[in-house]
């Protein structure tokens, strides 16, 4: 099964070799018709350190790392 990949913004950058990762999603609503704009956040693995608040960073699951990663960095070259 593929691994899936989120695209967001970092919000936390505080603790070592971890990033806080918010994903939003639009969707409509099923009975009012109107856009939604929902957002989450994750906690993703950075080994390096070099990403800081308001990048913009894909993330792809993985095992889990830790009690609350379950994400990792993507590096796109």
């Amino acid at each position: 099964m593929p691994k899936r990949i989120l695209q967001g913004t970092v919000t936390g950058d505080q603790n070592n070799q971890t990033i806080t990762v918010s994903v939003e999603r639009r969707f409509k609503h099923p009975l009012f018709h109107k856009t939604v704009r929902k957002s989450k956040k994750y906690r993703a693995h950075d080994a390096n350190n070099q990403f800081k608040v308001g990048d913009t960073v894909r993330i792809e699951e993985c095992a889990p790392i830790s009690k609350t990663k379950r994400w990792t960095v993507v590096l796109d070259a």
